[in-house]
């Protein structure tokens, strides 16, 4: 048989670092990628969906959040397992309780609050580790030692946390022992809560987000195609599911030209209106080109790219004899910029203020040049 295996969706995530049209276009992204897990489980003949946790951003989420959910997954032919993870942990009278609710009628959407070992096909057992509390200093998934599964065929466990300490990147402290699928004769474990995709062993993965939410990885959102056999060891496929790219760059800058031939080329490889990029800049460069490559940047690559953030803070800008040539016949002017290139080449306290004010005297001067 065939699952698809996802985890941390997310949903009602509020992306408040982000102004609010780009927030919206992000938050409902993540619904949209669960009509691309339920049509990859279409395309790849997937009767079951496993998401291994924190479906939702919260414990609280609004009403709509959570129909939305419900209204996508009842959108298609197959089969929805949700696991409690810990930013939705289970809880009497909590959320699953109103997405219960909310889901009345609908048999194939079915949420894993117990550790309880389920029968989905016959002799197709999933062992589920629901978390209860958001952090634990147990294995939630001890449990699965202990599971009964008669006549199973196949013993699928899902669960969330964390396989080793992975700082300040993951997201909960519920510590999983690496080998429980070997301990707990699993033939396949989804985990979730690291948000990229990662292979433990061969029965034990993590399949990430399926929509990137973070300046973290190059990787869009991805899901696990899982083709299970009995005794033998998964075949595991990724496929995309994520719709954004969130990209990181550090980019030391020795010239212009090699700078923006390099813009060029990351421009070609991507999809510019649906890439977020974070965009770290250093290196030494004269006046002019520093204010050149920080306008192009603010006037065209702004444009292109669904966000762009820049800190040019370790870009440093060295007047050339051209750039202060060019203020020379302006009198005053010239002779300002010539004392404060002379305080910014000195070791005194005075010289990084001497730096910033020769670029605003250049920039304020090309400002007025091009009106």
């Amino acid at each position: 048989m065939k699952i698809i295996h996802s985890a941390d969706w997310q949903l009602g995530k509020s992306f408040g670092r982000f102004e609010s049209a780009l927030r919206s276009v992000l938050t409902e992204a993540r619904f949209d990628a669960i009509d691309a897990l339920g049509h990859a489980a279409a395309q790849h003949d997937a009767r079951h969906i496993v998401v291994a946790g924190d479906v939702f951003d919260t414990e609280g989420p609004e009403d709509r959040t959570i129909v939305q959910a419900i209204s996508r997954m009842a959108r298609h032919d197959c089969y929805w397992w949700l696991l409690p993870g810990n930013h939705d942990f289970s809880r009497n009278g909590g959320l699953w309780n109103r997405f219960r609710q909310r889901a009345t009628g609908n048999d194939r959407i079915t949420v894993l609050s117990e550790p309880k070992p389920c029968e989905i096909e016959a002799g197709i057992w999933i062992l589920p580790a629901p978390l209860i509390f958001r952090h634990s200093l147990e294995d939630p998934t001890e449990v699965f030692d202990t599971m009964q599964t008669p006549g199973a065929k196949i013993r699928l466990g899902v669960a969330h946390g964390s396989i080793r300490d992975f700082g300040a990147q993951g997201d909960t402290k519920n510590q999983i022992t690496p080998d429980r699928a070997k301990r707990s004769n699993l033939d396949y474990l989804a985990l979730g809560d690291w948000h990229g995709m990662l292979r433990v062993d061969a029965r034990t993965w993590y399949s990430g987000t399926p929509e990137t939410d973070r300046f973290q990885r190059d990787a869009p959102g991805q899901a696990l195609v899982v083709e299970l056999r009995s005794g033998d060891e998964p075949v595991v496929t990724p496929i995309r599911t994520g719709r954004f790219q969130w990209l990181k760059r550090e980019c030391t800058i020795h010239d212009q030209a090699s700078f923006e031939a390099d813009l060029r080329q990351l421009l070609e490889d991507i999809n510019s209106s649906d890439t977020l990029l974070d965009l770290t800049l250093d290196g030494i460069v004269s006046l002019g080109e520093r204010v050149s490559i920080l306008r192009m940047l603010e006037n065209d690559l702004r444009h292109r790219l669904r966000y762009l953030e820049v800190n040019a803070d370790n870009l440093i800008a060295q007047p050339s004899a051209d750039d202060l040539d060019e203020l020379a016949h302006e009198g005053i002017l010239g002779a300002a910029a010539a004392q404060l290139k002379a305080l910014s080449e000195a070791q005194g306290p005075e010289a990084i203020t001497a730096r910033r004010a020769l670029e605003r005297l250049f920039i304020e001067y090309n400002r007025e040049e091009r009106t």
